[in-house]
């Protein structure tokens, strides 16, 4: 098994000019509200909240809401996973069937419930409709407002790569390398790269307790790792109780080992869409392709002859209909040609197969991304507060999205900016 390459974008769309800015100084500075696909009807098993969360991650708002409701982590819903350091806003369900909570106010300061109702389904990944950024760009000059107007109008005509964000990778940009290791069933390796000093680069603040692990002592390590290291500190339990790596992997949520081989997924992906950027064809549409309908989201295989239908071309050019790229697993569509090989070729690029990607039981079934996205909604603004200046600019993208993948095509260091906040956080 190779080591994966960097899962991280390495194209662009705009040619020219960048300019240099810091994002999420500031919790306040990185907004994010989601864009609701249905309205809860004030009937039904289900309470919905939506919360407004604060510098937190999305697995430890689930534990929040699973003590503080006292249910089991699958009786909670959400349509999608929201920024860590930033303000968000998202609908949430809890399984309440029969019983309403005693109170609404959570323990955690840092999560607000703003409103409470009911609904008769629990809500689902993919559920919303898209999420509303506002964002204030600091250390750059106010008056290159309208130079940021201009890309993102410009990003409006082209469209967008719909590249997975540096954020999906995790703090120590390793998530895909932890599910390389799950689907290659690799525990005693994967454990190290958890947990050890060798494998990826990690917090200095972690070394002392790093090197206990290599050295095999797991109990003196335990008390050294923080509270919201959780993965981290329930493999370290089981071992120290003697359990194996593979046994040890197993104690973790299956959630968050479903997400490492995710985060696989959408470094295959990000391969994928590369190359696609890199030939000039993100906004081409090919036989052997798999397309989608944005409207409907509905995939099917372009033909050979709807290459050559005025009005499938036509609904090309006016963004109702894009190629995707893999989200691997083996209920997925499959292209054919070109695009196929591709695909194939992205997996041996991160070191795995189809078929090991395909019998892994952490794998989700697979699916189909858009390879490109649209932007509404455009707002672009500059001034001065007590952190000194800024530019804001706000917009809306699809579920699924991200806005540094924006950003990064004209702001040059943004994959910069967005590890140094995380590692200062």
């Amino acid at each position: 098994m190779e080591d994966p390459k960097s899962p991280l974008p390495s194209s662009r769309v705009l040619d020219g000019t960048m300019i240099r800015g810091r994002i999420k100084a500031r919790h306040e500075d990185f907004f994010v509200e989601e864009l609701p696909l249905y309205q809860p009807t004030g009937e039904g098993e289900h309470l919905y909240l939506f919360i407004q969360k604060r510098g937190m991650p999305h697995t430890e708002l689930v534990r929040v809401l699973r003590q503080h409701f006292r249910v089991p982590e699958n009786a909670i819903g959400f349509a999608g996973m929201k920024d860590k350091l930033a303000v968000t806003r998202q609908q949430v369900s809890i399984h309440l069937p029969s019983s309403e909570p005693e109170s609404l106010e959570i323990f955690d300061k840092r999560v607000e419930v703003l409103w409470a109702t009911r609904h008769n389904n629990k809500l689902r990944r993919g559920h919303l409709s898209g999420n509303r950024f506002a964002i204030r760009l600091r250390d750059a000059d106010p008056l290159k407002a309208p130079f940021v107007m201009k890309c993102l109008r410009e990003l409006e005509r082209t469209g967008i790569p719909n590249y997975y964000g540096v954020q999906r990778f995790g703090y120590r940009r390793n998530t895909h390398r932890l599910g390389l290791l799950v689907v290659c069933r690799e525990w005693d390796a994967l454990v190290a790269e958890l947990l050890g000093s060798r494998g990826s680069s990690f917090p200095e603040r972690q070394r002392a307790a790093r090197e206990l692990v290599d050295e095999g002592k797991y109990q003196e390590s335990l008390p050294l790792w923080t509270r919201n290291e959780f993965a981290e500190r329930v493999v370290l339990k089981a071992l120290a109780s003697g359990a194996t790596s593979e046994q040890a992997v197993r104690s973790i949520s299956k959630y968050t080992v479903t997400f490492w081989v995710s985060a696989l997924q959408s470094a295959i992906f990000n391969r994928v869409l590369d190359l696609r950027v890199d030939e000039k064809r993100l906004n081409k549409v090919e036989a052997g392709d798999v397309a989608m309908r944005h409207d409907s989201r509905r995939q099917f295989i372009v033909q050979d002859d709807a290459v050559k239908d005025p009005e499938f071309l036509k609904g090309v050019e006016e963004f109702q209909i894009s190629a995707t790229g893999p989200m691997w697993g083996k209920h997925m569509l499959m292209p054919y040609g070109q695009a196929r090989q591709a695909e194939v070729d992205a997996l041996s690029y991160v070191g795995v197969t189809a078929d090991e990607m395909e019998r892994c039981s952490f794998n989700p079934r697979g699916t189909r991304r858009p390879l490109r996205i649209g932007i509404d909604n455009i707002e672009v603004d500059s001034g001065v507060d007590e952190e000194g200046g800024y530019i804001r600019m706000a917009f809306d993208l699809p579920r699924g999205s991200y806005a540094t993948v924006v950003m990064r095509e004209f702001i040059d260091n943004i994959d910069a900016a967005e590890e140094e906040a995380t590692e200062s956080s």
